[in-house]
C-alpha cells in the first residue's frame, strides 16, 4: 500500500513514516499543510492519505473535500487526537473513509486500514440530536450563564415554559444538568 502522510508536526511525520514502513508499506510523501498534501496526492495518486484534522493553510477536512472534488478515489483517513462526534461527521461527509486515533499503533494502523480498504470497516459518523429553534436560543443563553429568570425574560416566556425547554434539551442531550448540557454541546459542535 502506498501511503502520503500529512501532518504539520515533523516529528510525528517521522515516526509514523518508519512504523508504516517497517510494516510494510510504502510512505510516497509528506505534507505539511492540507494544501500541500492536496498537491501530493493529486499528483502521486496514492493509495491512501492520512490527514490530521488541524494544519496550517488549509486544514484536513478542506483537504478532503477538494481531493474528492478534483477525482481522488483512493483511501483518506483523519489521524487525529480529536475524537469529539462534530468532528467525526464533519469528517464523513468532506469524504473521509476513516477516522482513526494517533494512539493506534503502527501495526493496529495497518491492520485498520486494509479492513477499510476490503470494505471491512467504514466511517460511520454519530447521530446527533435535532434541537428545536427555541432550544438553540435557550442553549444560546444557557451558554451565556443567564439564569432561568433572566432566559424567561430575554425571550419574552414565562420561567415555566424555559423550565420545558431546558428539560427537553437536557433529555436530547443526555445531559443531567447545565454543566454536562454545555460540555455535551460543545462537543457535539453546538457551541464553539
Amino acid at each position: 500500500m502506498r501511503v502520503l502522510i500529512a501532518d504539520d508536526h515533523p516529528l510525528f511525520r517521522l515516526g509514523l513514516k518508519a512504523g508504516l514502513e517497517a510494516q510494510g508499506l510504502t510512505v510516497v510523501a509528506e505534507a505539511e499543510n492540507g494544501q500541500e498534501a492536496l498537491d501530493k496526492a493529486l499528483a502521486l495518486k496514492p493509495d491512501a492519505v492520512l490527514l490530521d484534522l488541524r494544519m496550517p493553510g488549509m486544514d484536513g477536512l478542506t483537504c478532503a473535500r477538494k481531493l474528492r472534488e478534483r477525482g481522488y478515489r483512493g483511501l483518506i483517513a483523519f489521524l487525529t487526537t480529536y475524537q469529539e462526534p462534530a468532528l467525526l461527521k464533519e469528517a464523513a461527509s468532506a469524504g473521509a473513509d476513516a477516522y482513526f486515533s494517533k494512539e493506534l499503533s503502527a501495526p493496529e494502523l495497518k491492520r485498520r486500514l486494509l479492513r477499510v480498504m476490503q470494505g471491512e470497516e467504514r466511517l460511520t459518523p454519530p447521530d446527533l440530536p435535532s434541537l428545536t429553534p427555541r432550544e438553540e436560543e435557550v442553549l444560546a443563553l444557557l451558554a451565556q450563564g443567564l439564569s432561568v429568570k433572566e432566559m424567561a425574560k430575554a425571550l419574552g416566556l414565562s420561567p415555566d415554559t424555559v423550565k420545558d425547554h431546558l428539560e427537553n434539551l437536557y433529555a436530547k442531550l443526555e445531559a443531567r444538568n447545565r454543566v454536562e448540557a454545555l460540555e455535551k454541546a460543545r462537543s457535539l459542535g453546538f457551541l464553539q
